[in-house]
């Protein structure tokens, strides 16, 4: 048995030698065919290499070796190629120019205090209420310019065991037209208007003594046209000089004479109006002089060819802080000195916190 085992490992071994030498052999001769079939196409093939810096490429192996694109199984009909314009309808932008420029401005002041009988520090309870209508439109195109403001004001004040008492009212009405001819400078005719809403009276110390009505509508009022040369150097700034001005002063009650020997507003007792030929001097600015401060005020000097001494001068001034969209603090002061009303200068200032609300702009 023992010696039967030794023979078949023997047997086993000298297969296995023999399968490695098989294998071995059949690998050289593979790669002796390989060499001897690149040697051969090495030498019926002419080389054309070319150099660059570090590799030589085989250009011939690349033609004969590159691979054509498939061809398109189905048939392809080559037709003519011929480009002509499209026309491609676009609507039309529907804008349009405005020349106008509009603004409104509405405010609205209300003041109130109250106290009690046996209120120690003394005191008399009262209600105010003040408004103000500002409307401007203006239209600017090539040169020509119309403008229109309209300007109403009203207050009143009712104090406790006391009758009403106005303490704003006017009305002004401005409308100009001018024609640019030179730089900053135009041609104007200017027609404006101004009166006041509710009659006026004085109040004597003793308050059992009646009031004195001594204006209301139409008494006075006043019309003045005017024409002449406007410097405008910047938009918030302008200046007239009206070379020809005519204004109409009315007196339309007679209940506002005291006795008809006494002129008022320079108006005789029994006539309704008094004509006056004169150069005027209109000024205006509306400016932001700071962040929320609008600054709006107009001089006006009126200077009669026939009483050159009797001249009138006013000056209108608004100082508007904002606080919010709605809140504003409104300063308001006036200085006039007319001869055909007083031998000395009036003034009146008022100062509210109420709302001013301004309107959009519209066409």
């Amino acid at each position: 048995m023992r010696k039967n085992f030794f023979r078949k490992k023997a047997f086993l071994l000298l297969f296995v030698q023999m399968f490695k030498l098989s294998a071995f052999l059949f690998l050289l001769l593979l790669a002796l065919t390989f060499n001897k079939a690149t040697a051969q196409i090495t030498d019926s093939v002419k080389v054309d290499t070319i150099k660059t810096d570090t590799v030589k490429i085989d250009t011939n192996l690349l033609n004969r070796y590159r691979i054509e694109p498939g061809r398109n199984i189905l048939p392809v009909r080559l037709q003519p190629f011929n480009s002509r314009p499209a026309y491609i309808p676009v609507p039309g932008l529907d804008y349009k120019v405005s020349y106008w420029r509009n603004n409104v401005i509405f405010g609205l002041n209300l003041n109130q205090s109250a106290f009690s009988n046996n209120w120690s520090a003394g005191g008399i309870s009262s209600i105010a209420i003040g408004s103000n209508f500002d409307y401007k439109t203006e239209y600017n195109k090539e040169g020509k310019d119309f403008t229109s403001e309209l300007i109403l004001l009203y207050g009143k004040v009712k104090n406790r065991g006391q009758v009403e008492r106005k303490t704003n009212d006017r009305i002004f009405w401005d409308n100009k037209v001018s024609i640019a001819f030179a730089k900053h400078w135009n041609f104007y005719g200017s027609v404006s208007f101004e009166s006041q809403f509710d009659e006026g009276f004085t109040y004597a110390s003793d308050v059992t003594v009646a009031p004195t009505l001594i204006s209301r509508f139409m008494a006075p009022g006043y019309l003045t046209e005017s024409i002449g040369f406007e410097y405008k150097p910047v938009t918030y700034f302008s200046a007239r000089f009206g070379t020809g001005t005519a204004r109409q002063t009315f007196v339309l009650s007679n209940t506002v004479y005291p006795n008809a020997t006494t002129d008022v507003y320079g108006v005789r007792y029994g006539q309704k109006v008094l004509n006056q030929i004169a150069f005027q001097v209109v000024s205006n600015i509306d400016r932001d002089i700071a962040k929320n401060i609008n600054l709006k005020a107009r001089y006006l000097i009126f200077f009669p060819y026939d009483t050159p001494f009797k001249m009138t001068h006013r000056i209108d001034a608004t100082l508007t802080a904002k606080i919010n969209r709605l809140i504003n603090v409104t300063l308001n002061g006036t200085l006039l000195y007319d001869p055909n009303t007083s031998r000395t200068i009036q003034a009146y200032q008022s100062l509210a916190l109420g709302i001013i609300y301004k309107f959009p702009s519209f066409r």
